[in-house]
Parts: structure tokens; sequence; C-alpha cells
């Protein structure tokens, strides 16, 4: 036993004596890759000055165009929560035929070209299409409307709620429902009394994800609704026909905005992990 402990100690001091040249690789590679992304918003940043900045955000378009762009994506994610988190549960915890088509069917807003979502969706609730007709009747726009915008952002952005969702879900241990179970816990009270409390912060980072990609979505937008813009949409506006410097400082002004809620919103999710660590 002791010959053991020897031979175990050795191996740990080998792997830290060889460890430092590797991790510092590592740091230096994905360093270079946080610099990537850093570096084009630092920047647009700071090529963007203070009275550039207010002067945009003393625009009533501007700032209509932003309570346009992230109410239209927070109603898309509230919405795609009701469907995609009873869907996450269900491909997490049933192996059915075709749960491998359903979860690439999933995926498929991901890989598909943009613009391509936008003309599809256009199919189906176009003015010339059963859905847009009915719903033109019953007084709801969707072309050309905050209705026809919230629908395209869920379009593109409900796969990662929904993977979200899934992944959270699998986390929970199975044997936790299998007990409320034979304590005559319905299915229903065991999905919001045990797998829903245990995988919400999963399914919340999912829906940041899905409300973060809603906003930043341009390429399906502008095909359902050019007017009333989107931020996205106005700063390809601004930037065809006046330019860069025109451009610039609405951008700032969006990306300011949402990491700024989305800094807020990780803070918020990950608080009671703290809490609980505390009570530990």
């Amino acid at each position: 036993m002791a010959q053991m402990d020897s031979i175990g100690t050795t191996t740990e001091g080998l792997a830290r004596r060889r460890m430092p040249w590797f991790g510092l690789l590592a740091g230096v590679v994905g360093s270079c890759l946080v610099l990537f992304i850093v570096a084009p918003l630092a920047g647009m940043t700071l090529s963007c000055s203070l009275s550039d900045l207010s002067a945009a955000a003393a625009e009533q378009e501007v700032r209509s165009s932003i309570r346009l762009t992230l109410l239209c994506a927070m109603f898309a994610t509230v919405a795609c929560t009701a469907f995609g988190v009873p869907l996450g549960y269900l491909l997490a915890r049933r192996r059915f035929r075709g749960r491998s088509l359903v979860l690439a069917i999933i995926d498929l807003p991901i890989i598909i070209p943009h613009s391509a979502a936008g003309l599809a969706l256009l199919t189906v609730i176009g003015r010339h299409s059963l859905i847009g007709s009915v719903s033109e009747r019953s007084g709801l726009l969707l072309v050309g409307a905050p209705a026809g915008i919230a629908v395209a952002m869920a379009f593109v952005s409900v796969p990662f709620l929904v993977n979200a969702a899934r992944a959270g879900f699998e986390a929970v241990p199975q044997r936790l429902e299998r007990v409320a179970r034979t304590l005559g816990a319905t299915p229903a009270r065991v999905f919001f009394s045990v797998a829903l409390p245990l995988a919400w912060r999963d399914i919340l980072g999912g829906m940041i994800l899905m409300w973060a990609r809603g906003i930043s979505e341009f390429g399906a937008v502008i095909i359902i609704a050019y007017h009333p813009m989107t931020t996205p949409v106005m700063v390809f506006q601004r930037f065809k026909d006046y330019g860069l410097d025109s451009a610039r400082a609405v951008a700032v002004l969006l990306v300011g905005i949402c990491v700024g809620i989305f800094v807020v919103l990780r803070l918020l999710a990950r608080r009671p992990k703290a809490s609980e660590a505390g009570h530990a």
C-alpha cells in the first residue's frame, strides 16, 4: 500500500511539473480567441465619442427602435418558454422513435441561412397565406408588424432555449422523480415540484441566450418587417444610406444596453448558488 501511495505521489508530482507549459500554451491560445472577440467590439466602442452616443440616444427614432427590439425579443422568449420547456423535458426523459429527427429539426434554424428562414416564414405568415389572411381578418397583423418581428426572432433563436432546457432536465437525477412518484405524486406534480426547480438555472440561461439571439437577428426580421425598424435593421439602413459614422453610434448604444442587461441577468441567475453555498 505504501509503495502504491509512493507511486501515486510520484505520478502527481510529474504531472505538476509537466503541466505548466501546457497550461501556458492553452492560456495563450485561449487569449487569442478572447482577443478576437473583444478587439472588434472594443475598437468600435473606443472610436465612438460620447457626443455621438448622446446624440444617438437623444433621437426618438433610435429609442423607439431599441424599445421595439427588446420587447419583441422578450415576448418571443416568454411565449416560446411555455412550449420549449415541456418539449425539453420530453426529450430528456423519453426515448422514442423519431427522437433524433426531432432533435435535428430543433437545430435547423441555427444552420440554415437566416434570410432563407425569413422567406420560409413569409410563405407561412404572409398576407396571401392561410395563417396570414386569418390573422389579418382578426386584426392581428404579422407582416410589417411587431408580432411578425417576434415570430422571426422566435424561429431563429428557440433552439437555444430547448437545448438548454433539455440539458438541464438531463442533469436532474431520475431517482428523485421516481421517489416522488412512489410517494403518490402525479407526473405533472413531479415536473413542477422536482424537475423544474432543479433545472431552472439552465432554463433561465437558455432564455437569456434566446432573448439575446433574438435581439441580434437581422436576416429573418428584415424580410418579415423592414418597418417598424428593429435596431439591427436600423444599423444596416444608416450604414447603407449615411456611412459608418452614422451607424456606429446606434450599434454601440445597442451593444452597451444588451451587455448591461445580459450581465445583470447572469448575476441574478448565479446569486442563489452563492447563497446556497453559504448555507452549506
